[in-house]
């Protein structure tokens, strides 16, 4: 059955009350047999996911990849959740199936148990692995066993580098010293991804994994949502990369990737979470999404 851990951050909401108690959330994982709780058999699952989200964005990215409409389906929430408390109001009777006397907010993503009425997991890189490992037999690994550490290695960059530089750099009310060094922090996290790019096609060579994946959504992120608390010359400094922008608008094409791209839905996201100041950069574009977005070629 579930294992409590706490929500990823990325899914909880500024809105979201602050609470006395630690709130219950689920950390099961997909097996082999019976013996797991939740052994691996098709159609048993249900992903709940915004794309709007950048945990949902990469599950929905990774769930078009291995080709999974039909084995483990996919219902898509709003960009902007509708509960009071920042939580989906589709997810609260799975939420409150789950655990007895749930009060907090009905987080996404989720991985549901159809079979159980009741929820697998809330922990996004979990459920990508367990997708990957148990429902994506005869398509190319998005972890292969010999370049899962590096792949970690890739996704800490990404949310400690990129995603995580970049929210203290563009906080507006941070000691200046304070922004600067994170802002020399996010621009060396990209110089070593674009020098990833140089030994190949993709971040680790020539095969399209779950790094690619990382590095698409904090670009995605960085460009839509970060820039805006940034001064232009930041964001000008983020755009002189251009391996790692040809990499993103390339992703961009494959209909697996672009296909996701919700910008409306990020936007209406941000504006309805965010609660800094704009600056200079919000001004400054560094991709066309829609455009390459809309010209789409399966490039894998």
């Amino acid at each position: 059955m579930s294992a409590s851990a706490a929500p990823t951050a990325a899914s909880t909401s500024v809105q979201t009350p602050v609470r006395t108690a630690v709130l219950p959330a689920f950390r099961g994982r997909i097996g082999p047999d019976a013996r797991s709780g939740h052994y691996a058999v098709p159609r048993r699952y249900r992903l709940y996911l915004s794309t709007a989200c950048p945990s949902g964005l990469r599950l929905a990215v990774a769930h078009s990849l291995l080709g999974l409409d039909e084995v483990c389906p996919a219902t898509f929430l709003p960009a902007v959740p509708d509960g009071p408390d920042g939580g989906h109001s589709a997810l609260r009777p799975l939420y409150e199936a789950s655990a007895h006397r749930y009060t907090g907010p009905a987080l996404a993503p989720v991985l549901g148990d159809d079979w159980l009425g009741r929820i697998v997991s809330t922990h996004a890189p979990d459920i990508l692995r367990d997708l990957d490992r148990w429902f994506g037999p005869g398509r190319p690994a998005l972890y292969p066993e010999d370049a899962q550490a590096d792949i970690e290695a890739v996704e800490r960059l990404c949310a400690r580098g990129v995603d995580e530089a970049a929210q203290r750099a563009g906080t507006a009310d941070a000691d200046p010293a304070e922004r600067a060094a994170s802002l020399t922090e996010l621009l060396d996290a990209l110089g070593e991804l674009e020098r990833l790019l140089d030994t190949g096609g993709h971040v680790l060579g020539d095969r399209l994994t779950a790094a690619d994946i990382a590095v698409w959504v904090s670009l995605v992120q960085l460009d839509t949502v970060h820039s805006h608390h940034l001064d232009a010359a930041a964001v000008q400094r983020i755009a002189a990369h251009p391996r790692l922008w040809a990499h993103a608008r390339r992703l961009t094409a494959h209909p697996s990737f672009g296909g996701h791209l919700d910008l409306d839905g990020i936007a209406r996201r941000h504006r309805a979470r965010c609660r800094g100041l704009e600056a200079a950069g919000a001004a400054v574009r560094i991709l066309d999404w829609a455009a390459y977005a809309s010209h789409q070629v399966d490039d894998r």
